[in-house]
């Protein structure tokens, strides 16, 4: 099991092991006592598009997502609401803002950080290879994540990692 207080990735932050002892203490339950969440699951997470063809083809043609579904924006007229199948009954979607010139990606606190999606090791490593392939730059980290940019500079990390599970933890 790994040291849940253990941070590799940056050795000059501040040791926060104390606070998060703390935090798990108060908060964290049993998995035997812990209750049953009162939601069914993610129905979609919901980025930007600034090309639908474009985001169609890395979403589906590269990254092997089926499009699912695609119509005008309720919220929107004339905008796209568009969706992929990232499986187990959940959606990425995407809209796309004509005329809004929303402006590039942006990281911000608060905001949408990366989005990690579980893949089998077998279909990890076929979709490594495609990104290879295809010329997309991305950071392997662990020997299981694949952080990389989407076409409109949105953080995806392919993970192998089975889903309820983090580099070898339980984490559901």
């Amino acid at each position: 099991m790994t040291d849940p207080d253990r941070n590799d990735s940056d050795a000059t932050g501040p040791d926060r092991s104390a606070e998060w002892a703390a935090l798990r203490a108060a908060h964290l339950r049993d998995r035997s006592v812990r209750p049953a969440s009162t939601a069914r699951g993610v129905h979609h997470v919901a980025l930007l598009s600034s090309d639908v063809e474009r985001t169609i083809g890395f979403y589906q043609d590269l990254l092997g997502f089926p499009l699912t579904d695609l119509f005008e924006n309720r919220d929107y007229r004339g905008s796209t609401h568009f969706f992929f199948d990232i499986g187990h009954g959940n959606a990425l979607a995407f809209f796309d803002f004509p005329g809004l010139d929303l402006g590039p990606y942006q990281e911000v606190l608060g905001g949408h950080h990366h989005l990690a999606i579980s893949v089998e090791p077998e279909q990890w490593a076929r979709l490594k290879q495609r990104l290879d392939d295809a010329g997309v730059e991305y950071a392997h980290i662990d020997g299981s994540s694949l952080y990389f940019r989407g076409p409109d500079g949105e953080r995806i990390e392919l993970i192998s990692d089975p889903l309820g599970e983090m580099y070898g933890s339980t984490v559901l």
